[in-house]
């Protein structure tokens, strides 16, 4: 496994104090980490899935529109943060890895490090009451 920026091991470690729901991608869009808060709405343990490739997470995560319509991965907020490399924020529904369904309104954005580097994105997430 490379070596991590620093600012993505930061980041890491600032999200697994956090109890908000937060999920962190790499430049390549490759799941490094969710947080514990993050768990019971994706359905399943970070330590059970691990670091997954964008093509793996974007589609064992369905994500849908109101309608029921499934997005394409790449109209996923977070890969669509990523490759704009711009704050999105949606509401999605989302069919996490225990089959169940839950609205969820994301605000996403890139990571940007010190001297400009491009680090990844985060996702920043909470269930709808409904």
């Amino acid at each position: 496994m490379p070596q991590q920026e620093i600012e993505m091991i930061l980041v890491r470690q600032l999200a697994s104090y956090l109890t908000m729901p937060i999920f962190i991608v790499d430049t390549e869009g490759a799941l490094v980490f969710y947080n514990e808060p993050a768990e019971p709405i994706l359905g399943r343990r970070f330590e059970e899935t691990g670091e997954m490739p964008l093509s793996e997470w974007s589609t064992i995560f369905e994500v849908t529109d109101a309608g029921g319509v499934p997005l394409a991965s790449k109209e996923v907020p977070l890969a669509l943060a990523l490759a704009t490399r711009r704050p999105v924020h949606r509401v999605v529904w989302l069919r996490g890895l225990d089959n169940v369904q839950r609205q969820v309104e994301a605000t996403c954005f890139p990571l940007i490090g010190q001297a400009h580097r491009y680090l990844g994105a985060i996702a920043i997430f909470w269930e709808v009451a409904g």
